[in-house]
């Protein structure tokens, strides 16, 4: 194919369509009307020779061959974009932009209050809206969708458009009622065994990270709650006589720690790994990059 016969800004274009997967929507993104869109994809398919979009329930839904393509695409405009941005300046302290943000809940009870302060501190005029969200393709839906900049999270499915950033680890821990007569025998195995377990599955899912750890040795536990609120967990486990393995930080930043007992899991778990996550086509842009900086300042202390 002879680049010199291409409009770049029909790629533009098809990045738009692929995020909005409607025509107005795209063109409202890239500051088009509808028809000078639809002008635009009607030119696509002749240049690529494929209908690339085709009318669905949910909207425009992208052929094989679109989804091949978006990819390299977005890839090449995001180059093209930093190779632009070299001029463009960003003043937190003046700016009104808004952004916004995907949070699942243990990064959004531990750690949005002190990036809030940060960012009223350093940029008193932006607005920041938070969504939540809870499985990982949740995260990149949003992110593909443009429905929010960033999101934090447990790292999303491996996508060469979506870039991400690790933030912190949390290890797992056992917590139990503080006067509870399991303590006194000690948290051994045998122990972890016989009572009866609390799970917290954000996804509603009846297997977790333990249970599978103790497949592997054929074993199985006892489950008697299953929830999917991570922050209900502690105070329930305070009030009854069941067990639950949860992360170390949700015990820290829920209120209940001075009821519970606190050890370390009798089985080997791999602590779980939190990260900053955006969407290749924003690498560049000046404020999200200076707010991926201050999320990531926050995250260190």
């Amino acid at each position: 194919m002879n680049l010199h016969g291409i409009d770049l800004n029909l790629l533009v274009a098809f990045d738009a369509l692929m995020v909005e997967r409607s025509v107005t929507r795209a063109g409202i993104r890239i500051g088009r009307t509808q028809p000078a869109m639809s002008a635009a994809l009607s030119r696509l398919r002749v240049l690529l020779r494929d209908e690339l979009f085709v009318r669905g329930t949910n909207g425009l839904q992208p052929t094989p061959r679109a989804l091949e393509l978006a990819e390299p695409i977005s890839h090449a405009l995001a180059e093209i974009q930093r190779t632009l941005d070299f001029t463009q300046e960003f003043d937190p302290s003046s700016s009104t932009v808004a952004l916004s943000i995907g949070l699942s809940d243990h990064p959004a009870f531990r750690f949005l209050p002190r990036l809030v302060a940060k960012l009223r501190e350093a940029a008193p005029g932006i607005t920041l809206a938070v969504r939540n969200f809870t499985s990982r393709d949740d995260a990149i839906s949003m992110l593909d969708a443009g429905e929010v900049e960033m999101t934090i999270g447990v790292p999303p499915t491996s996508t060469g458009r979506i870039l991400s950033a690790p933030l912190f680890e949390e290890r797992f821990v056992c917590i139990l009622r503080k006067d509870h007569p399991a303590i006194r025998q000690g948290l051994n195995l045998e122990t972890f065994l016989s009572l009866t377990h609390l799970l917290v599955s954000p996804e509603n899912d009846r297997f977790g990270v333990v249970d599978t750890a103790l497949a592997k040795q054929g074993l199985k536990r006892q489950l008697a709650l299953t929830l999917p609120q991570l922050y209900a967990a502690p105070a329930l486990v305070a009030s009854s006589d069941m067990i639950a393995t949860i992360l170390e930080g949700v015990v820290e930043a829920s209120g209940q720690a001075e009821r519970l007992y606190v050890g370390s899991p009798p089985i080997e778990l791999d602590p779980v790994p939190f990260t900053l996550s955006w969407h290749r086509r924003n690498d560049t842009h000046p404020a999200q990059r200076w707010f991926r900086d201050r999320v990531i300042e926050v995250f260190s202390v």
